[in-house]
């Protein structure tokens, strides 16, 4: 399932961690790529140290955490922390799977890699190239969308980013594991949470409504895990 999450950070939020981003101390991104990646990367990024990097990610998990339509979606149990990369100058990322698995820097918590992130933080019109090419199941999608937008992706996915030719492509990446692993019985019950929605706003008071959430529960119930 490919999620496109619309204003996921307003456009006030936009521009204040954009200010901050650009005043940033980047650091060559291959100092964080994997033996298989290493040759594959060219692009810049914030220290997983760095305190700038801590405290946008932090506001950033704080603002999805209560985006509704973001929790049905991704059901999720752990959340590495929010990266933050740049590419410019011909900077691009060739085709790569991410790691199955990730510890959280300083901690002993590991995290299983069940969906990736990125939410933009520079318009389409302000770089050329620079789009996150992703193949799937679903086929080949080309994402480039505007500041402040989210795309969900399966970490299973083969994919890549462009070389950016011109400007500046500025955006935050990150993992998840979720609650159900597994990606289609995730997109069932998220379809089914949207169906149990939609059906709230036209019906409230069709007593099938009911019988819908218990569907929903009990399927979270036997797919979920919680360690």
């Amino acid at each position: 399932m490919l999620l496109h999450l619309k204003n996921a950070l307003t456009p006030e939020q936009v521009k204040d961690i954009r200010q901050a981003l650009d005043q940033a101390n980047w650091q060559d991104g291959k100092l964080t790529a994997g033996n298989a990646s290493h040759q594959q990367k060219s692009n810049l990024q914030l220290s997983q140290e760095d305190p700038l990097g801590r405290k946008l990610g932090d506001f950033i998990l704080q603002t999805l955490g209560q985006r509704e339509d973001f929790m049905s979606s991704a059901l999720p149990a752990k959340i590495f922390p929010p990266m933050f990369n740049r590419y410019e100058g011909g900077g691009q990322f060739g085709f790569h799977v991410d790691n199955a698995i990730r510890q959280v820097p300083n901690t002993p918590v590991k995290i299983r890699t069940d969906l990736s992130m990125t939410l933009f933080f520079s318009d389409p019109d302000e770089y050329e190239g620079g789009e996150l090419v992703i193949e799937d199941t679903f086929g080949t999608q080309q994402i480039k969308l505007p500041a402040g937008d989210m795309v969900l992706y399966p970490s299973t996915s083969i994919h890549r980013v462009n070389p950016v030719t011109k400007g500046a492509r500025v955006s935050s990446f990150f993992w998840l594991q979720s609650l159900v692993g597994d990606n289609e019985q995730r997109r069932t019950l998220h379809q089914l949470d949207q169906t149990i929605q939609s059906l709230r706003t036209d019906m409230p008071d069709d007593e099938r409504i009911q019988n819908l959430i218990w569907v929903y529960h009990n399927l979270l119930r036997q797919w979920s895990q919680t360690n």
